[in-house]
């Protein structure tokens, strides 16, 4: 297929893209989501619906966007009304690194990312905010982009795959600056390979004056405006429908999430090298669940391990204006799904903060989820960074497995494990002392197999009682390629790892 690809849009695409593309008068002056001008309320999010192109013999896009010039961003991805619908086909974008004329090559976004998201029957399933997406991906501090969607089908059109999902548009993330945390936004960008038509696409982005560039409306399509600054001393307003009640305050202050790190307590992790600059370590003494919260610990755990040294929300840069209030928890945790983000591997160890504060504002503002759908993520340096809110050693409800989200965690690999791309022995090591230390607080062997009853997927239908490795990966749940061929091939060792943790 991507031969294919390659032989009947290489050539057709490039002139498309290039050429003027006539915008309904409809569309002009929609997309920007603005971004908060408060240092406490971080990033933004720019959202510019995807136009049909005109099917011609040879040609199979069938949407895209025309190369803009676009404020800076950092991570893309492209949504859809219905979370239920998947794209059948593929669909790619290009980049133009900020401030140069310097095109990425086309990148190819993971289509088939139903998997991740929170289980059909419960509120945040529900939710009328719930959106279709691609996997995310990390792209650099960016200022143009350009994206086409192309069915599976033949060139004369005679084969053809369902229609593409409605309300198709690309979201264009920038993380923003975390000064408290000294966490980098979108400054570091790699080098992009050299455009394979010369650089065409500048012929059609100028420097602001297009109607989707950098002097576009600030007219929001799924997320409210962003909060307003406020005068020194006082509450950041709050998006619309995310008021805060009045007992918000206190709940707040019990939040496990925003927990300052005690140096004192940081429980070093024997399998990693140096720390990363922005690390801190949740303080246990200051993890006080909400006066609601009664999820725990099995209190019969006796196979524990070390507690591994975790990022706490607040190390990362959370903005916590973004998620819902509160925390919701299921029973247990029986067993670790482990996933990658599919956001690609051009990033630094010094970028992770940035990285996941563009998966987290994708995940709440742009999928309509109530929060970051992992509950830990690794970065390539084994750094473990705490994900859903709601404490690091409780039960919390995550949305990374269809399915299966009650009665597990998700540990989410940043980087894409499909290809050829190995993960370093430090990114195992964090992830089996991360499960080593999690598992164990619930009794659970790494090494063994348990059993959960399936909430609704493509793999297990709902209500049926599946046998799962305790320590799992995306795919035994769902059928998809998560965590990756290279990742979940790696599987055993870092059960051994865990095991070994535990003292088993």
């Amino acid at each position: 297929m991507r031969g294919y690809l390659a032989s009947s849009i290489g050539a057709t695409c490039a002139a498309v893209l290039t050429l003027p593309l006539a915008i309904p008068a409809a569309v002009a002056g929609t997309g920007v989501r603005g971004p908060s001008a408060s240092a406490a309320v971080p990033g933004s999010t720019q959202s510019f619906p995807l136009v049909p192109f005109t099917r011609a013999a040879g040609v199979v896009v069938e949407a895209g966007l025309t190369p803009q010039a676009v404020r800076s961003f950092s991570l893309v991805g492209v949504v859809w009304d219905d979370p239920g619908t998947e794209i059948h086909g593929h669909v790619e974008v290009r980049t133009r690194a900020r401030g140069t004329h310097q095109w990425s090559e086309w990148q190819e976004l993971e289509t088939h990312h139903r998997g991740h998201g929170p289980d059909p029957g419960t509120a945040e399933g529900r939710s009328s905010r719930a959106r279709g997406a691609t996997a995310p991906l990390w792209v650099g501090d960016s200022d143009g982009v350009a994206v086409r969607v192309s069915t599976e089908g033949d060139d004369a059109g005679t084969t053809r795959s369902p229609a593409l999902p409605n309300g198709l548009r690309v979201e264009l993330v920038d993380p923003g600056v975390d000064s408290k945390a000294g966490a980098p936004g979108p400054t570091a960008h790699a080098a992009a390979p050299q455009p394979s038509n010369g650089g065409a696409p500048d012929t059609a982005a100028g420097a602001g004056s297009n109607a989707f560039g950098r002097d576009a409306g600030r007219a929001s399509l799924n997320e409210s405006p962003a909060p307003s600054p406020s005068p020194e001393g006082q509450e950041p307003q709050r998006p619309q429908g995310a008021a805060k009640e009045p007992s918000d305050a206190a709940e707040e202050a019990a939040d496990p999430a925003q927990g300052t790190a005690n140096p004192a307590e940081e429980t070093p992790n024997p399998t990693k090298g140096t720390a990363n600059p922005a690390q801190e370590t949740a303080n246990p003494a200051k993890e006080t669940a909400s006066p609601a919260d009664t999820a725990g610990p099995a209190k019969e755990a006796t196979h524990t391990a070390p507690r591994p040294k975790i990022v706490t929300r607040s190390g990362w840069g959370a903005d916590e204006t973004l998620r819902e209030a509160g925390f919701v928890y299921t029973d247990s945790v029986k067993v670790a799904f482990v996933h990658h983000t599919a956001s690609g591997n051009n990033y630094t160890c010094a970028e992770a903060p940035s990285v996941i504060r563009s998966i987290y504002r994708y995940h709440v503002v742009s999928n309509g989820w109530r929060d970051i759908g992992y509950n830990f993520l690794v970065d390539k340096c084994g750094t473990i960074y705490e994900g859903r809110a709601g404490g690091v050693d409780k039960p919390v409800l995550g949305a990374h497995t269809l399915g299966f989200n009650s009665g597990s965690m998700g540990i989410a690999v940043i980087g894409t494990y499909s290809g050829n791309t190995k993960p370093p022995a430090q990114t195992l090591d964090g992830v089996g002392a991360l499960t080593a230390w999690k598992l164990g607080l619930y009794g659970m062997d790494p090494r063994g197999t348990t059993y959960l009853v399936s909430g609704g997927g493509n793999l297990y239908p709902k209500g049926q009682k599946a046998r799962l490795n305790v320590l799992s990966g995306h795919r035994d749940g769902y059928a998809t390629d998560c965590p990756g061929a290279q990742l979940y091939g790696k599987l055993s060792t870092i059960r051994s790892t865990a095991a070994r943790l535990q003292g088993r």
